[in-house]
């Protein structure tokens, strides 16, 4: 199969969809691979690192003129030109980003498959979860960064001087973002608080972070009296498919000290904070009622070559898969197929259908195949 690999333009998107290993491999395989110039340059891979490996450096144009597309991001408007009947692989967030992008999708019948929701043997999201590990961390990170008082926070440093703790975190979710973040801040000796809704976690937190971490049952009223007091408050709830419900109120946010800090990670598929919008990393942050609020839809890329070898390790064997089976091998395979979104001008993924309003778009793959 003809494998096109475009370079990213989302603001600050350096992550690349393959790495030059990841190219040999699949030349190895047979595969025909056609890289943009300059695609892998960001994450620290060159383009004679490509060609070495067997792909041929191409324009943007007859990289996406190929069978399969790979990419780490969802196309933008100025990428639309390009979608066709072809396989697209990337990270999509439908019921996040504008309807337009569905509508595209749809129109020009592109068999659209997104990383966030192919699911594994075990009901989790193999592709998704190395970007949410990397993302948790990073919201503790920037976080921390946004509280001091030259960056307009209200000064209070996440960590342990001489044994004791400073800063609270509260971190509303318990899945992989939630627990890196807690990872991350615990270890750098803050207070955290994790609010999760399954209360059979909270031994398993313990053991896995630390005895200190405190968690609660998330409902509004233990939301709003820990939300009162945290310098930091990190959004990480995530319905796959879906757009995040606003479990954090605009009243919560009003109750927050001037100067503390928003970190909503679930902004890719909606947010999860009723005053969260999109940021990018070029202009990441702004202020609502004394919050400063950091709303980057593509976290990881701060780390693009973290994330990029993270990313394609789990990405690659899907990849090699689709490369050698094409469209069976959803058929073949219904976790995988699960992943689909978009197929022969309908919707495939109710999650994505009900979060636009789009439920007359919607077909099963098994319905379409």
């Amino acid at each position: 199969m003809q494998i096109g690999v475009p370079k990213e333009i989302k603001d600050r998107e350096n992550r690349v969809a393959v790495t030059p290993q990841g190219v040999e491999q699949l030349v190895a395989a047979g595969h025909a691979v056609k890289i943009e110039r300059d695609a892998g340059l960001g994450a620290g891979f060159l383009d004679a690192d490509y060609e070495v490996a067997g792909a041929q450096l191409v324009s943007v144009e007859s990289a996406w003129q190929s069978e399969l597309v790979i990419k780490v991001k969802e196309p933008l408007a100025q990428e639309y030109c390009y979608l066709d009947e072809q396989i697209l692989f990337t990270f999509l967030h439908l019921a996040g980003v504008a309807p337009s992008l569905t509508e595209q999708l749809l129109k020009k019948r592109t068999t659209a498959i997104a990383y966030e929701t192919v699911k594994n043997e075990l009901g989790r999201l193999p592709l998704l979860a190395p970007m949410s590990a990397i993302a948790g961390n990073t919201a503790v990170i920037m976080g921390n960064y946004h509280l001091a008082t030259p960056n307009g926070g209200r000064g209070t440093q996440l960590g342990q001087v001489f044994g004791h703790p400073h800063g609270k975190v509260l971190v509303v979710g318990d899945g992989v973002v939630g627990v890196h973040a807690a990872k991350a801040a615990d270890g750098l000796g803050a207070q955290v608080t994790i609010v999760g809704i399954d209360a059979e976690k909270e031994v398993l937190l313990k053991q896995e972070i630390s005895p200190h971490i405190h968690f609660l049952l998330s409902t509004p009223e233990n939301l709003m009296r820990e939300i009162a007091d945290a310098d930091l408050v990190i959004g990480a709830v995530l319905l796959p498919g879906a757009k995040a419900p606003d479990v954090i109120s605009r009243e919560m946010v009003k109750s927050m000290q001037p100067g503390t800090v928003i970190v909503d990670v679930s902004i890719d598929q909606g947010g999860c904070v009723e005053t969260a919008r999109p940021t990018s990393h070029t202009d990441p942050t702004y202020i609502e009622h004394g919050v400063i609020h950091y709303c980057v839809t593509n976290m990881p890329a701060a780390y693009p070559r973290t994330a990029t070898m993270a990313l394609t390790t789990a990405t690659l064997p899907f990849v090699k898969t689709l490369a050698a089976e094409g469209v069976d091998a959803l058929r073949n395979t219904p976790n995988f197929a699960l992943g689909l979104n978009t197929y022969q001008g309908y919707i495939t993924c109710q999650a994505v259908a009900e979060s636009l309003a789009m439920m007359p778009k919607f077909r099963s793959f098994a319905s379409l195949s």
